[in-house]
């Protein structure tokens, strides 16, 4: 029998050991280089606050030093998310309270405790692009700007004097009378950023006349189409939008579009001429209206001041048929009457000119080419005729002319003194001292004073308020303007129901004024639940203490109309980077008009808030999904869902209602105090 050869142990050994040997020294040489660049990490991630740069005790001797005579002005949120100043020149910066300054007995003000919470991290794909010189992130820098811009325009507000603000043209109301018309080049108007400035919005009867001239179509190329056609995304496009749009509100915000026309002269994903129009409110599109070239119907309810929505116009592929040559002959073989019929072709042809007027009736928009009637769009809710302050042409057209008349003489938003009803019987009452039920945090943006004026006239007046078991609190950052900003000190010390964050107001860091009601709800209010929502949601108050009492009051609570499986868009104007947001899905979250979670989750999330491990997302509403569902890992929660949180517009029987104009608003208020929970859809 022949042994097997086997090879000496000792051979095997010698190589394993090089293979080991080779292998650490690889990991050493690796630790060598970038050891440095781990340190530097952990120190931006530690929790050490060396560098805060803001002394506590220095602090609280400005804010008992500071003038509290005001009770009713409550607020000014200092830094919860400026993380690195490392000079003292914030320390003078207004503060909000930990409990609303109110007289004590004695006449005296209570001592301010100012919250010491820095931001926390931002996820970690941003984190590690970060900026080379300053060390932080794209958010975290975008909200250092904004609080640094926001102490100067702060500063500039407590220059202001009062007497100023009394006499500001932008209070009163003493502005100069708008035109009654406006034209421009198209030399003027492409100088302009293609945009044309209505003073004071439109009324009932404005029209405006746009001569122009569509280009020829370009080749581009579409992903979505290639997917469809196996590779071949390239099509031929002309097409160009007219849009109204509204006063913009909030930094890295578009402004709204109240009316969005869009004529695509090549067609879209159906291969005929289109005409779309659209309305997009606070980055949320509404249903489109296509016209196609066939007829919409003649339902009065889908009527617009007596026109169809859509005129008919001729289609390549409308081919009379034998049977409707047949039944014509034999309408005429029998005498009846037959009106004729005129089609027109498509209204815009590529290179050729043409003369569009735009006109505003009582129920819609009305748009006739060449004088004849197209299209028909009725108004949406949300807007008034003097929202539209802006008109914008872009896209693959030549504007020779535009002319707007019948413009209205005065605007009633750039006159806060007539929004803003100065009446006792608005104020809010001081925060109570014993625990209440629910908080409300209201965000808003600084010149919404007409929303907040019809908040404070309908739901803020429910019985559950005005008994002190709920509170609610509008949260507002600063404007660019120092005027408004003005305005805004004033109305927060006359109604005492605005808390101050002092930043200048960004989209993007919406999440931040979450932060600020969540520590307003437990530090300021001993509060059960706390309830985020906009200024045009409507709340049934009453109605949301009712779903609340019917879970248990026993396991932590996350309540409203909950997204399950929702992926972010990483295509488009919106898109979110995978540096931004690296996961495949966003976690279940409410709609951010309306949720409730109770004050564990909301101590949870100042808690690391306060060790700077909070992750910060740019969508408010995800980043409390996120919050929540860490907090789940450890306690249980319970996800309490309801359509009824409406995020567009209003259901019967809601217990929201997003999107309301405050005319809808009082509206709404009307109805539920004749005990009916009934939208108001008109505008």
């Amino acid at each position: 029998m022949k042994r097997l050869k086997i090879e000496p142990s000792s051979t095997r050994r010698c190589k394993l050991s090089h293979i080991l040997l080779a292998v650490g020294a690889i990991y050493l040489v690796f630790l060598a280089l970038k050891f440095p660049h781990f340190l530097e990490i952990a120190s931006m991630l530690s929790v050490d606050d060396s560098y805060a740069g803001l002394d506590s005790s220095s602090m609280v001797k400005d804010v008992e030093d500071a003038d509290l005579s005001k009770p009713s002005f409550s607020s000014v949120y200092k830094d919860a998310f400026h993380r690195k100043l490392e000079d003292n020149q914030n320390q003078n910066a207004p503060m909000m309270p930990s409990k609303e300054p109110l007289e004590d007995e004695k006449g005296g003000s209570k001592t301010i405790k100012p919250l010491q919470y820095r931001y926390g991290r931002i996820t970690g794909g941003i984190m590690r692009r970060r900026n080379a010189t300053m060390k932080l992130s794209p958010l975290e820098r975008m909200a250092d700007e904004a609080w640094l811009l926001g102490l100067k325009a702060w500063e500039e507000v407590e220059k202001y004097d009062g007497e100023e603000i009394g006499q500001s043209l932008l209070y009163e109301g003493k502005i100069e009378s708008c035109p009654l018309w406006v034209s421009m080049s198209g030399e003027e108007l492409a100088g302009g950023d293609k945009m044309m400035f209505l003073p004071c919005g439109l009324a009932a009867g404005s029209s405006i006349t746009i001569v122009g001239t569509p280009h020829h179509a370009h080749q581009e190329y579409v992903p979505q189409l290639a997917r469809l056609r196996n590779g071949n995304g390239n099509v031929m496009v002309s097409q160009f939008m007219i849009e109204l749009q509204g006063l913009k509100s909030v930094e890295g915000e578009d402004p709204p579009k109240i009316l969005h026309l869009n004529p695509r002269l090549r067609g879209d994903w159906s291969q005929h001429p289109v005409i779309e129009h659209n309305t997009c409110y606070r980055m949320q599109w509404g249903t489109a209206q296509r016209c196609d070239g066939l007829p919409s119907k003649k339902d009065e309810d889908m009527l617009v001041d007596e026109h169809v929505r859509c005129e008919k116009w001729m289609r390549d592929d409308n081919v009379d048929s034998k049977e409707s040559k047949t039944a014509s002959w034999f309408k005429r073989f029998i005498g009846r009457e037959q009106k004729p019929e005129v089609t027109w072709p498509f209204p815009f042809v590529e290179g050729g000119l043409f003369i569009l007027t735009l006109r505003a009736g009582v129920d819609g928009y009305h748009i006739t080419v060449g004088g004849r009637h197209v299209t028909s769009f009725p108004y949406r809710p949300g807007f008034t005729l003097e929202d539209a302050t802006g008109l914008a042409i872009k896209g693959d057209v030549d504007v020779h002319s535009v002319f707007a008349t019948s413009l209205p003489s005065s605007h009633p938003s750039f006159s806060p003194q007539r929004v803003l009803e100065m009446s006792e019987k608005w104020k809010a009452h001081p925060l109570p001292k014993s625990p209440l039920q629910l908080f409300i945090g209201i965000l808003s943006a600084t010149n919404h004073f007409a929303e907040r004026m019809a908040v404070r006239k309908t739901w803020m007046q429910s019985s559950v308020i005005k008994s002190s078991n709920v509170v609610a609190r509008f949260f507002v950052a600063l404007n660019p303007r120092k005027e408004v900003n003005a305005v805004l000190k004033r109305e927060a010390a006359y109604f005492g129901d605005i808390v101050i964050l002092p930043f200048m107001d960004r989209y993007e860091l919406v999440v931040l004024k979450t932060i600020a009601i969540c520590e307003f709800g437990v530090q300021n209010v001993s509060a059960a639940y706390i309830m985020k929502c906009d200024d045009d949601t409507f709340v049934r108050v009453d109605t949301v203490l009712k779903e609340i009492d019917r879970t248990s009051p026993n396991k932590s609570l996350y309540m409203g109309n909950l997204n399950l499986l929702h992926r972010p868009l990483r295509n488009g104007k919106w898109a979110v980077t995978f540096e931004e947001w690296p996961e495949e899905v966003y976690p279940p979250y409410a709609n951010g008009p309306g949720y409730v979670i109770s004050t564990d989750i909301a101590k949870f999330v100042i808690a690391q808030h306060g060790k700077r491990s909070l992750r910060l997302f740019k969508m408010e509403d995800v980043s409390m999904g996120m919050w929540v569902e860490q907090f789940n890992s450890s306690t249980p929660v319970q996800y309490s869902h309801n359509w009824k949180f409406c995020q567009y517009g209003c259901l019967e029987n809601y217990y929201t209602a997003h999107y309301q104009s405050p005319r809808q608003m009082i509206c709404l208020w009307d109805k539920l105090a004749r005990g009916r929970a009934q939208c108001c859809s008109f505008r």
